[in-house]
Formats: C-alpha cells, sequence, structure tokens
C-alpha cells in the first residue's frame, strides 16, 4: 500500500533527524546513540502486577525497554525470544544489572495481568509496563516510537512495524478445507489496526534514554555483542 510505505518513510526520517548517527565508541559494534540522552518523564503506569509506577522509574539497572503488544502475531514474540536468549546467556553478574522492559501500545486489552502471562513465556524477570491509551502513546512520542492506529484491513493485506525495525507480510493460515483460523484472524485485525516502532531502547540507570537498537540488530546478535560495553557505559556500578 502506498500510504503505508509513505507512513513508513515519513517515521524512518524523523527518527533520522532525533537520533545522532553511529556510535563511535569501539566498545560497541551497534546501535544509535542518542546525541543528548532523553530523560524520561514521570508518566503515570501500571506495572505487570498492577503497582503504581512510571515511565522514569528505575531500580538502578539498565534497561532495555521494547513496545509491543500480545496479540501481536509475529515481530513481537520474535523479538521478546530474541532478549530472553539474549538474557539467559549473560553472566550472572551482568544479568544483575539488565531489567528488560516490555511497554504494551494496546493498553486497552493487555491490562497488568495479562502482560505478565504474557512475559512469563518469555522469562518471569522481564518486566511490563500499562496504563491507559493516552499516557502509552506519549511515553511512545518521548522515545521516538511510532504509533498508527488504522482501520484493520483484510488479513491477507499487510502486518507491519515501523522505525528502526523489520517489515513484515503474512497471511492467515488456512486449515481445514481452506478456512481461516479464526484467532488468526482476529490476530490480523488487530495487528493491521496497531503499526508501531519495533526498535529496542536502552535506558540508563538514571532513568535516560541514551541509546536505541534496529529490530533487525536485536535479532542478528548484534545487540547481544554488545551488552558488555553496554553496561561499562551505560550501566553503572
Amino acid at each position: 500500500m502506498k500510504w503505508l510505505t509513505a507512513v513508513l518513510l515519513v517515521v524512518a526520517a524523523v527518527l533520522g533527524g532525533l537520533l545522532l548517527s553511529r556510535n563511535v565508541s569501539p566498545s560497541l559494534s551497534g546501535g544509535t546513540a542518542l546525541d543528548t540522552p532523553v530523560e524520561l518523564p514521570a508518566l503515570p503506569l501500571l506495572n505487570e502486577r498492577g503497582e503504581r509506577t512510571t515511565l522514569q522509574a528505575s531500580d538502578g539497572r539498565m534497561r532495555l525497554m521494547f513496545y509491543g503488544f500480545v496479540r501481536c502475531p509475529d515481530v513481537c514474540p520474535a523479538t521478546l525470544a530474541s532478549l530472553a536468549r539474549i538474557y539467559a546467556d549473560l553472566p550472572e553478574d551482568q544479568r544483575q544489572r539488565v531489567q528488560v522492559q516490555f511497554i504494551s501500545v494496546d493498553p486497552e486489552h493487555d491490562r497488568p495481568q495479562v502482560v505478565r502471562d504474557y512475559l512469563a513465556r518469555f522469562n518471569p524477570a522481564f518486566s511490563g509496563l500499562t496504563g491507559d491509551t493516552a499516557t502509552i502513546n506519549e511515553a511512545a512520542r518521548t522515545m521516538f516510537v511510532g504509533i498508527r492506529h488504522i482501520e484493520p484491513q483484510p488479513a491477507e493485506d499487510h502486518r507491519a512495524h515501523m522505525g528502526h525495525g523489520t517489515t513484515e507480510k503474512k497471511a492467515a493460515t488456512p486449515v481445514g478445507n481452506g478456512a481461516v483460523n479464526a484467532q488468526q484472524v482476529g490476530a490480523a485485525a488487530v495487528q493491521a489496526a496497531l503499526i508501531h516502532g519495533d526498535q529496542v531502547s536502552v535506558i540508563d540507570p538514571q532513568g535516560r534514554f541514551v541509546r536505541v537498537y534496529a529490530n533487525a540488530e536485536v535479532i542478528d546478535g548484534t545487540l547481544a555483542a554488545d551488552l558488555p560495553g553496554l553496561l561499562r557505559q551505560y550501566g553503572g556500578s
């Protein structure tokens, strides 16, 4: 779809203008550093246990933050599975200094218990954030994560993510006598109605957004290779 392509190009251009060029640190091979770190605002949210918290709140660990939603059929679970492998492969001392945090862009459906159950499929140590739609949208805007709410399209038309990540196209899988699974149709409709940036953001222990990794850099192992250097540069003591 030409209009969808145009939207993706605009978001990519905006991100390109807001972020600095490739990092110059010899210890980091990927990612993009922000010219000026962004102090995250204290936007009110709920964590996966239903407790009040904020976007800025930090427990002293470096955070790897990913926006997505529970009913996302492809990019979100693939990214979280990659983050789960990266996290599990860290030495114990480094693992204790990293928090993987998921923020739902579908908060009306993704209430705390839903997010908690979803993250448990990947790693129960992962944390989640949800809240009201306006607050989530403001959080995403602050972190240069594009979210587009659009009219659902037929399941075979498209499923896409935008920003630093990948764009994927899949049709719902036929079952039985050529019928389409109803759950797949529902997931496709939600996916079509929610297009979002799929980058992974690095947040330092002071609650500052300092660096971003393209989704492809998460999947291909670049983020994993950079994590020791990220902890040295942004992870505090």
